[in-house]
């Protein structure tokens, strides 16, 4: 498990340090904002795009900076080139970090960050918590963020949101895109779309008490994993949402064939929540505070929900998962990171082969 002097995943992407970036604070809606590429922008710009970044459980905001670097030189230096699609002139390209509750400058209590093997009793309820408060969060932000970066400048506009989560931030990254109509690409980096699969797995791994290798779905309910959460659970996790449509239960290693009410009522909460969106997920093969299984049942699930009975729904989903990586950002990552934000702003990226609809998944090394 992690904890406050492991080293940072972040920073073992960057083999040289990320380019220079322009940043400006502000304070908004209470929670200090940092925004990073304001002065970068194009003096004739009228429309940017803006890439919000949610960090890592038990780091902070700065910690995010290396990515929007990153990300925000690849696209200007496609506009300086011509490469960045046909619109005259081209969207520019912010991005946006922030502490996530109790992390930070809004830290009220660290054992509340900590996980049970770390001696917090409440470790599923308050990362739950979290996730949730942090997408809340982000949906408030966007309300205000323009009103504050272009107070003057008649006529700019945020025109297009997309979302960077790594770890506790990629689990909140799923569920901005569920709650947040606005928010129409999500990049999850080492995040999981099944909340209850991967505290089970950690309740086990962690030996806890009301753990019952017998029965594990008893879990569910118990002292560390409440009736109200699981309630919460079911209401905003991606899996819990979405998968809660049905009839039967799951086998964790067969998904069964769906009725046509169970189509049609999984339908209507794809409709509501990832209609049109654009999906990628960066797993590390090798991770195991995050393993890629805890969340495999709900992203196979999904995955033929979009090659049959929703391929209508215009939901691109990629799943790639990097061979030899743990719980961590890698430099192959942080490509296909770059390559889809390139993708999700209308640049043609050579190789890329994702469509509307379509699913790519594969192994990386």
């Amino acid at each position: 498990m992690p904890t406050k002097t492991a080293p940072n995943p972040v920073e073992k992407t960057y083999a040289l340090p990320p380019p220079h970036l322009s940043s400006k604070t502000l304070h908004i809606a209470g929670i200090l904002t940092t925004v990073f590429g304001l002065d970068e922008l194009a003096p004739n710009t009228r429309e940017t795009a803006c890439l919000w970044l949610l960090h890592p459980r038990l780091q902070t905001q700065a910690c995010m900076q290396p990515f929007a670097a990153c990300t925000i030189a690849d696209w200007n230096e496609r506009i300086r080139e011509g490469r960045a699609g046909s619109s005259q002139p081209a969207k520019g390209l912010i991005a946006v970090s922030f502490d996530q509750r109790n992390h930070g400058t809004r830290e009220v209590d660290g054992l509340a960050n900590e996980a049970w093997r770390a001696g917090n009793p409440r470790h599923a309820l308050d990362m739950f918590s979290q996730i949730h408060g942090t997408a809340a969060d982000t949906s408030i932000l966007l309300d205000y963020l323009a009103a504050y970066i272009f107070p003057e400048r008649d006529g700019v506009k945020v025109s297009q949101n997309m979302v960077f989560g790594v770890s506790l931030g990629g689990h909140a990254a799923w569920q901005v895109l569920l709650r947040e109509p606005r928010m129409t690409t999500g990049i999850i980096g080492i995040g999981c779309p099944d909340y209850k699969s991967l505290m089970m797995d950690r309740a086990r791994l962690s030996k806890l008490a009301d753990w019952d290798s017998s029965d594990p779905s008893s879990f569910l309910g118990s002292k560390s994993f409440p009736r109200t959460l699981v309630a919460a659970v079911d209401k905003h996790d991606p899996a819990g949402l979405i998968m809660g449509q049905l009839e039967r239960t799951i086998n964790d290693s067969y998904v069964h064939e769906l009725s046509e009410n169970e189509e049609e009522k999984v339908s209507r909460v794809l409709d509501h929540t990832l209609r049109n969106k654009r999906i990628l997920l960066l797993s590390g093969a090798a991770d195991k505070l995050v393993p890629y299984r805890c969340g495999q049942s709900f992203l196979n699930f999904l995955k033929r929900a979009i090659s049959t009975y929703y391929k209508h729904g215009g939901l691109v989903l990629e799943d790639l998962v990097f061979d030899g990586v743990g719980h961590e950002i890698s430099p192959n990552m942080l490509k296909e990171l770059i390559r889809f934000v390139d993708e999700s702003l209308g640049a043609h990226v050579q190789d890329s082969g994702s469509i509307s609809g379509e699913l790519r998944t594969s192994s990386k090394i």
